[in-house]
């Protein structure tokens, strides 16, 4: 029996230097090269003059007095000041607290007071948000946080143009004292309950998982990466700028959020090689272009790029290939805490792994399978816990604790005894592996596949339903564009199965038609009892589907409760 535990490979070095020293590699290296183009702000800047830029705002950011270790908060969608901001506080060992752009004043306050942030930069609006305003609401709630600055005010064209009397061997000695291991960023995960958390990570973290998954699509100094996904999430920030500016190749940012006409447009005007996205980012690009019609955009010079941040259905990746002429398109998998992808294919795969996986083992990157219950490695070709460790782990949760209870059983180096069930709450084991509450399988070539998560597995009358199993089958229905699988309390079975589907354009089906489909194709026990047809799903500002939410709504429109247990 081979157990369900891989390596990456590690022939590859990981860059054991700080973001500020690489940025400056890449500078010397490449200045004639656009590094950053905005093109929702007419902004065109080569990597000299990005890494000019860089150095006069880390200036300023040290005249007004931040020191190693401090906390500012960002507060904006995608600009080019936020990247100017991403590099400038980590040159000077600044950690950059990366706040959601969807945020309202209560979230904002807890994120602000609970990462002790000192200061804030954010755009004055955004959408139906007005920032300015609602940092005025909070400001005198957190008692550490001494300034809020604005985009384009005053007291941001000061600190940008660094002219508060740092030198640059004042800024070349603060770089010297920087490790690599130094935390530089906190980036906050969306909980479905509770307040978020903040996961902690260094510049070895980020840099070189932005490294690897950029390297891994074949990135050079000639790629163009248009980047619609937000800065504020690892895809953007992490997957985007830094796989970019670790190789000298071009940041595209087509708006300042997401928009399928934009990306599109940008693909075309920029000569875009790779593009970044989420699967209802694809679905919505497809859309339009099945709208638009044969030749409407000439998308001849994408060659490559991701598609992540949730399971992604096996016909909209084919369509990415054939379509978008997307051809060496990859997968990547992973999760904030581990900074954060964790596997990913290749462009050299073959169109099953790319469609059907979400690859192998990054680069410097342990993962296995374990059983939920009690920790221990799982056979390939079985059901677990995708579980992760290596340099790509986060140092922790910004003031809490990420580790799980005792270990039971002792050290675990071969991943075949077990590590210990992660049964207080925490999400590192003892012997450092991440639970990421996924369920995966391993397949005998070391290729794993994402099924769901722990808790949106269904059991119906003692069957463990995946919806994501369900989900796959449904999107060969020539009429469902977009589909999302649930389980909702049931008298008799516990739990019954409903799906939320979103048509193709111009498309009609019913409930029964649906249903009818599925016989004699799935077990009857997957069968979905219930459908709804609807316009969009609730989602987070990255593209994540909330099931939470749906199956909130679910059950108080079908006016059904969970029945009582012995467990309460």
């Amino acid at each position: 029996m081979e157990l369900a535990i891989d390596a990456g490979p590690t022939d590859v070095p990981l860059l054991e230097v700080t973001i500020g020293v690489n940025l400056a590699t890449t500078v010397a290296a490449y200045g004639a090269n656009d590094a950053l183009v905005a093109r929702h702000q007419g902004i065109r800047w080569t990597y000299q003059e990005f890494g000019e830029r860089v150095d006069r705002l880390s200036a300023g950011l040290m005249a007004v007095g931040l020191d190693i270790g401090d906390r500012v908060g960002l507060w904006s969608p995608n600009y080019a000041e936020w990247t100017l901001l991403q590099y400038a506080t980590a040159a000077i060992g600044v950690v950059l607290v990366n706040i959601n752009p969807s945020y309202r004043t209560h979230e904002l306050a807890y994120v602000l007071e609970q990462s002790g942030c000192r200061m804030l930069f954010a755009a004055p609006s955004f959408r139906t948000s007005d920032y300015m305003e609602m940092v005025d609401q909070v400001e005198g709630r957190i008692p550490m946080l001494e300034r809020a600055v604005f985009f384009w005010e005053d007291d941001w064209d000061e600190i940008v143009a660094g002219t508060g009397g740092v030198s640059d061997a004042e800024r070349a000695a603060r770089r010297e004292e920087l490790s690599p291991d130094d935390p530089i960023n906190i980036q906050y995960t969306s909980g479905t309950t509770g307040f978020p958390k903040g996961a902690t990570l260094t510049h070895r973290n980020i840099l070189n998982n932005g490294y690897h998954v950029a390297r891994l699509q074949g990135f050079t100094s000639t790629d163009r990466l248009c980047i619609p996904v937000p800065f504020y999430h690892c895809f953007g920030m992490v997957m985007g700028n830094l796989g970019c500016t670790t190789h000298g190749a071009t940041m595209v940012i087509p708006g300042d959020a997401f928009d399928a006409t934009h990306v599109l447009e940008t693909v075309e005007a920029e000569r875009c090689t790779a593009l970044y996205g989420v699967p209802t980012m694809f679905i919505a690009e497809l859309e339009v272009l099945d709208r638009a019609g044969a030749g409407a955009y000439d998308l001849t010079s994408l060659r490559t790029g991701v598609m992540a941040g949730s399971p992604c259905p096996v016909e909209v990746m084919k369509a990415c290939v054939d379509r978008m002429h997307m051809s060496e398109v990859t997968i990547c998998y992973g999760m904030t805490e581990t900074s954060p992808v964790s596997t990913q294919t290749l462009p050299d795969d073959s169109l099953h792994h790319r469609t059907a996986t979400v690859g192998r083992a990054h680069p410097h990157v342990e993962i296995r399978i374990a059983d939920p219950t009690d920790g221990t490695t799982l056979a390939r070709g079985e059901t677990g816990e995708f579980c992760t460790r290596g340099y790509s782990v986060m140092r922790g949760y910004w003031n809490g604790d990420a580790r799980t209870g005792p270990n039971k059983s002792g050290p675990n180096q071969s991943g075949t005894n077990k590590s210990g069930p992660n049964n207080s709450g925490g999400a590192i084991d003892p012997d450092g592996w991440m639970h990421t509450g996924d369920l995966a399988v391993m397949a005998a070539d070391g290729y794993v596949n994402i099924v769901g998560r722990i808790k949106d597995m269904v059991i119906r009358g003692g069957e463990n339903v995946y919806p994501r199993e369900i989900e796959e089958f449904l999107y060969t229905h020539p009429a469902v564009a977009d589909v999302q699988v649930i389980g909702v309390p049931d008298e008799r079975y516990g739990e019954e199965l409903m799906a939320w589907i979103k048509l193709q354009a111009g498309a009609a089906a019913t409930e029964d038609e649906i249903r009818e489909f599925c016989r004699g194709k799935i077990a009857r026990y997957k069968i979905p009892r219930y459908v709804r047809f609807v316009d969009e799903f609730p989602m987070t500002v990255t593209g994540k589907v909330q099931k939470f939410v749906m199956r909130e709504q679910s059950i108080r429109e079908l006016g059904v409760q969970a029945p009582e247990t012995a467990a309460g």
